[in-house]
């Protein structure tokens, strides 16, 4: 049996593709889901892949995932630098966590620089575009073996 890796996204990148091209690219959050598809069936992953506007699912997905994701990568967006209830969530989960931002947040406004998911991330990948995902997807690879 394959290990499944949660992969979650925060909120706004359901507009992947039309909000602020020149910062996260031309690329849909379905064409994210295909290409972490498409490499996870190669590394023998099952990949679950979501994403959500609102925060408390997020956590409630976090929370569902213990005892049976192997790993969850999230790319929180907004809520890296707001949301202590995530981080509390994360903390509670027992597995590997990637963290993944598409944009580098240690270039753009001050505010973005600090993540709370940080504290509890095994890794974080910022700045590297769309890429981030596989990357992680990759690196999880390792750690769940």
């Amino acid at each position: 049996m394959s290990a499944t890796i949660l992969i979650l996204n925060g909120p706004n990148l359901n507009l992947l593709g039309q909000r602020q091209p020149e910062v996260y690219g031309h690329a849909t959050l379905k064409d994210v889901e295909a290409n972490c598809a498409t490499l996870g069936t190669e590394l023998g992953l099952k990949v679950d892949f979501r994403q959500s506007n609102h925060e408390g699912e997020l956590i409630d997905w976090i929370q569902q995932a213990r005892g049976v994701a192997s790993g969850i990568i999230i790319n929180p967006a907004a809520y890296s630098h707001t949301s202590v209830g995530i981080l509390d969530a994360l903390n509670m989960f027992e597995a590997p966590v990637l963290e993944v931002h598409i944009s580098n947040i240690h270039q753009r406004e001050s505010f973005r620089h600090h993540s709370y998911v940080t504290h509890r991330a095994d890794g974080v990948i910022a700045g590297m575009g769309i890429e981030g995902y596989t990357l992680a997807l990759r690196r999880m690879a390792t750690l769940v073996v």
